[in-house]
């Protein structure tokens, strides 16, 4: 997708809420773009909208969201102080997984955000992410709780909240990995002079 240079988020938004650039337009109701703070040191990348976000146009607000929400709350770090989006703005059909094509269309949507955001922790929910952004062969249950650095961007992949309300018993190896970007955020406001504790950010 061709992008003309966004100054905001704002900007980059209006730019593609009427994409057609990939087949998932076709049953989309809307654009989930992303939503939060746009000067956020921590990034949230999932997979895709689901219903409820195709209906809301917001990431996240589904079930799957709302666990994504008791994990942020545990990890003391409010949900309005981050970012999060998804790699693919549209809804697949079905809630299905994106095609690796899809999202190397939409990636393009992402790598704008990121440009604007520049975080400097990024957090991949899912095997869809973590093929795009890491390794297009790279299997979630293997590189999951293991910190990446591409450009001096520490990227930590774990699991999806809607596989963990799927697979139960993978909670705590998320939490594990949760507590490690908490443990890093923490870090990260120390070093920039902000507050840090229960509820950073």
């Amino acid at each position: 997708m061709q992008l003309r240079p966004a100054a905001t988020l704002d900007e980059l938004r209006a730019q593609v809420l009427d994409c057609t650039a990939c087949r998932l337009c076709q049953s989309r109701t809307q654009v989930v773009f992303g939503e939060g703070n746009p000067h956020s040191p921590l990034m949230i990348v999932g997979e895709g909208p689901g219903a409820t976000e195709d209906e809301m146009g917001r990431p996240f607000v589904g079930k799957a969201g709302q666990l994504l929400n008791r994990i942020l709350e545990a990890a003391g770090i409010r949900r309005e102080a981050i970012y999060i989006t998804n790699i693919v703005k549209c809804r697949p059909p079905g809630n299905r997984t994106p095609e690796y094509d899809e999202m190397m269309t939409c990636i393009a949507i992402l790598r704008a955000q990121f440009k604007l955001i520049r975080p400097k922790i990024l957090v991949l929910l899912g095997a869809a992410p973590t093929r795009a952004i890491l390794d297009k062969n790279a299997r979630i249950t293997q590189v999951r709780g293991t910190w990446w650095e591409r450009k001096g961007v520490r990227i930590m992949p774990t699991y999806h909240p809607a596989y963990l309300l799927r697979n139960p018993t993978k909670k705590r190896e998320a939490w594990e990995d949760w507590q490690k970007v908490r443990d890093a955020y923490v870090a990260l406001l120390a070093e920039q002079g902000e507050p840090s504790g229960r509820n950073v950010g």
